[in-house]
């Protein structure tokens, strides 16, 4: 049971929540003003219908030609601009909808792309599809209808509600006797409105998550025989899933169901007293007609006035999540002038890279990755960085990636004048990166170079694979450069994925190249080739890499060692 507190922050909560999606929809104002103006419109011509048709009941049963024409055409009159305003509102409803569903995409994507990679990193790619396509539909789709529905729910309840007691007073407490157990339930139901709709959101992302994963490992999957086993675990995924939505299902119908007894109860009720009114002669057979009319509306729109509550809530929890990802920090490229301007420099003389007394430790890990370190590599020189699997190799290259920031010591970048700049995000523009996993993407094998230099031409692109000893087999492609890769690289070797990264590397001509492991799957005369290759074509190129290949060593000025408590020792020749 939820205490006192605990309430308001859940309401503090909720209202942060519709302050950042208002500040979606408040770009467009007017188009929301329409829908308003003409909801309401439509809910006057529905109830002026309404009325029409009551004298147009009194002129038949009293056989009034003229009234009848009169009354007949104004109803249809009517009828017809309630149609034509819903066609509009339906109109204005998708395309704001889908306007609002875009710009969230957009700034989510962004936002993701530039937080930082430690932070971002913690969420599984399937729970972030699952945001950026579940929770920005269930948005989209709900928060347009559901802002002008609080104005056209209450306009309509008003309306209703002067109606009524114009022509009956006691008919309107007859159809508010539904109110008290609204409001009594209201609270209940906004809580298990938001429970239901957390976990079922959350465990839809493990399920996409689970979909991810698998598909992009199916060959290893199906390697080991385990194709039975994944199917089995997403059958107990979805059940999960399914009893999370039964039990929502089931709490829905409970109460609808109380709802609709209640509902039941107040509309004899109103035709009880219409039928007496009647039998009385106190009202026409229009006024019953028209009773029966009213206090259905005005019952289903103090119904309605109750549930925006857990609808808010529930269009509420969609927001948090996406808020979530929105409140994560963002690389801001604060040092981008300054590095702008040693870059001609930077291209030409190559840069020096100095790591002094650095350590690091993750922002879920209890110890430093790395403690202490110092190394330094020139223009023109390799270094190495070699050490047990999982010891800080790769949380180095991080480093000089400004990917991550250190807890204490400096690491810094420095021209041939002099000029210094401390890594960071804003340096990684000097330099190159071949990771250590399969990163190539789905398009052709230009699309996959172009990404570093979209001006690139097909000459610098083969040039670049030349240097990565990989035109040898891209010549004898179909297609050549424009062949499909495909995802993942499905259809190519892991050597030859791996040496059309280098030579991805290698078209951005950045003066700090990065390899983790580059040339694990390439033996050894490939290795030899490329390498060699780039030292020539680049003299002036400071070169990073971590490898657990001896033979790689030889090309290197020094080696470093870490060791298991992070240290970083320079191993002499």
């Amino acid at each position: 049971m939820k205490k006192p507190g605990e309430y308001a922050n859940l309401l503090r909560s909720i209202s942060a929540e519709w302050k950042w999606l208002l500040h979606y929809v408040s770009r467009y104002r007017l188009q929301m003003v329409i829908y308003v103006v003409l909801g309401v419109v439509s809910i006057c011509m529905g109830l002026g219908s309404g009325v029409a048709s009551k004298y147009l009941i009194d002129a038949v049963v009293s056989h009034n030609t003229d009234t009848i024409v009169s009354s007949a055409a104004f109803a249809v009159t009517l009828a017809l601009f309630q149609v034509l305003t819903g066609s509009a509102i339906s109109r204005i409803a998708a395309v704001v909808g889908t306007k609002i569903s875009n710009e969230i995409r957009e700034d989510i994507y962004e936002h993701i792309v530039f937080s930082h990679w430690e932070d971002i990193s913690k969420y599984h790619s399937g729970e972030l599809l699952n945001r950026i396509e579940g929770d920005v539909s269930a948005i989209a789709g709900s928060v347009v209808s559901y802002i002008p529905g609080v104005f056209t729910k209450t306009a309509q309840f008003i309306g209703c509600l002067a109606v009524v007691l114009y022509y009956d007073p006691i008919m309107a407490v007859f159809a508010f006797l539904s109110s008290p157990f609204l409001l009594l339930t209201s609270k209940f139901s906004a809580k298990m409105m938001r429970k239901y709709n957390e976990q079922a959101r959350e465990t839809n992302g493990k399920i996409l998550s689970f979909y991810s994963e698998s598909i992009q490992n199916i060959q290893t999957i199906k390697a080991f025989g385990m194709t039975k086993y994944y199917v089995g675990q997403l059958k107990v995924n979805l059940d999960l899933y399914r009893k999370i939505r039964l039990d929502h299902g089931k709490f829905s119908i409970a109460m609808s169901l109380c709802m609709s007894v209640i509902g039941l109860i107040v509309t004899y009720l109103c035709y009880g007293w219409g039928v007496w009114q009647l039998w009385q002669g106190a009202i026409t057979y229009g006024t019953m007609t028209l009773f029966l009319q009213l206090s259905g509306q005005l019952s289903s729109s103090f119904s309605a006035l109750v549930k925006l509550i857990p609808n808010a809530i529930s269009i509420a929890t969609a927001a948090g999540r996406i808020m979530e990802l929105s409140d994560l920090p963002t690389e801001n490229d604060a040092d981008g002038e300054k590095a702008e301007s040693m870059r001609e420099t930077a291209d030409k003389d190559g840069l020096y890279l100095r790591c002094d007394n650095l350590t690091y430790t993750y922002k879920d890990g209890t110890s430093p990755v790395v403690k202490d370190i110092s190394f330094y590599a020139d223009p023109g020189e390799t270094i190495a960085l070699v050490g047990p699997s999982g010891e800080g190799k790769t949380t180095i290259l991080r480093l000089i990636l400004g990917l991550v920031k250190p807890d204490s010591g400096e690491m810094s970048m420095i021209t041939k004048n002099g000029e210094k700049i401390t890594v960071s995000d804003s340096t990684r523009r000097f330099c190159s990166y071949v990771p250590q996993d399969n990163a190539v993407f789905s398009g052709c094998i230009a699309d996959n170079l172009r990404i570093v230099k979209p001006d690139a031409t097909d000459d610098e692109i083969i040039t670049a694979l030349k240097t990565a000893d990989a035109w040898g087999f891209v010549e004898k492609l179909g297609d050549g450069i424009y062949t499909e890769i495909g995802e993942r690289g499905v259809n190519f070797s892991e050597g030859q994925i791996q040496r059309i990264s280098i030579a991805r590397a290698l078209l951005r001509n950045a003066p700090v190249l990065v390899m983790d492991e580059a040339t694990s799957a390439l033996d050894a005369d490939t290795e030899a080739t490329v390498l060699a290759n780039i030292m020539t074509a680049y003299p002036n190129r400071t070169c990073v890499i971590t490898t657990h290949r001896p033979s790689m060593l030889q090309y290197c000025k020094r080696v470093y060692r870490i060791n298991e408590e992070g240290n970083l020792t320079l191993i002499e020749k």
